[in-house]
């Protein structure tokens, strides 16, 4: 049973690779659809970077954990992004002010 003490941790995964310039198409909490854009920059589980909308616009934060990516928007009515990413997409959830909608995301470039 000592051996068992000396076997190496498991390594950790890695956060999927999440920087560059993501178009998102939403579906709002009212039915209708729009386009918004994101900018992230990434250093391992952090994130960086700007959001475009169509009625705001300002930076935002968030976090990375292996497939599950969180970020909210730094503009006058908060949007906080909540999803999956899968490759060059992402699929998940946002609310603003209590609201819920639902988005897709896809990558359109590499670098932010």
């Amino acid at each position: 049973s000592c051996a068992r003490a000396q076997e190496p941790m498991p390594s950790q995964q890695q956060p999927d690779n999440v920087q560059g310039t993501w178009e998102i198409e939403a579906k709002n909490w009212n039915g209708s659809f729009d386009t918004k854009s994101v900018q992230l920059k990434q250093d391992g589980n952090n994130l960086t970077g700007h959001f475009k909308g169509p009625n705001q616009s300002g930076g935002l934060e968030g976090t990375i954990n292996i497939h599950h990516i969180v970020f909210r928007t730094k503009t006058r009515h908060p949007l906080t992004f909540r999803g999956k990413v899968t490759g060059d997409t992402i699929d998940g959830f946002f609310n603003i002010e209590g609201k819920k909608g639902e988005f897709h995301a896809v990558r359109v470039s590499p670098n932010p």
